[in-house]
């Protein structure tokens, strides 16, 4: 639920901001509000919404959207082994059934420590996940195998 740059009632703002070269995605709490915002729909949604199902307004290209959830995060945190296919990158990958492409209604569920609540929200359409070159997801399940590790400032 859009707390704030929402005062037009629409997203235009938004728009603006996702096609400004300048601009990042970027937003977390480190978890200290998981009981009441939910950000991890924001890459599907971004694909769903300004992308593909848009009717008010500029949709966003597939290109712009990739790259922008890509390329340009992890030149931005220092990380240059990623966001690009290419020969001595990351193999990080998601394939995706776009057309498919679908986020379901957020649940809370209570599986912190001392039953503690944190919001989740599921998302059909991912084919799979590939981490350094291992298939960490496929349609939604984990396969068990853990690639990654750590990444400290700096590295």
């Amino acid at each position: 639920m859009p707390l704030t740059d929402y005062g037009a009632r629409n997203l235009d703002f938004i728009g603006e901001l996702l096609r400004d070269p300048d601009a990042r995605l970027s937003l977390s709490d480190g978890g200290a509000h998981c009981g009441l915002v939910c950000d991890a729909s924001m890459p599907t949604f971004l694909l769903t919404h300004w992308v593909r199902d848009r009717k008010r307004g500029a949709r966003l290209p597939l290109e712009r959207a990739v790259k922008i959830q890509t390329r340009d995060t992890a030149e931005f945190y220092g990380l240059m082994d990623r966001g690009l296919i290419a020969p001595g990158m990351k193999a990080d990958l998601n394939v995706i059934d776009f057309s498919n492409l679908k986020l379901h209604a957020p649940e809370m569920i209570f599986d912190l420590p001392a039953g503690g609540r944190r919001l989740v929200q599921k998302a059909d359409g991912y084919k799979c996940t590939i981490l350094s070159g291992e298939v960490t997801f496929e349609d939604g399940k984990s396969t068990g195998a853990l690639p990654g590790k750590i990444v400290r400032a700096g590295q």
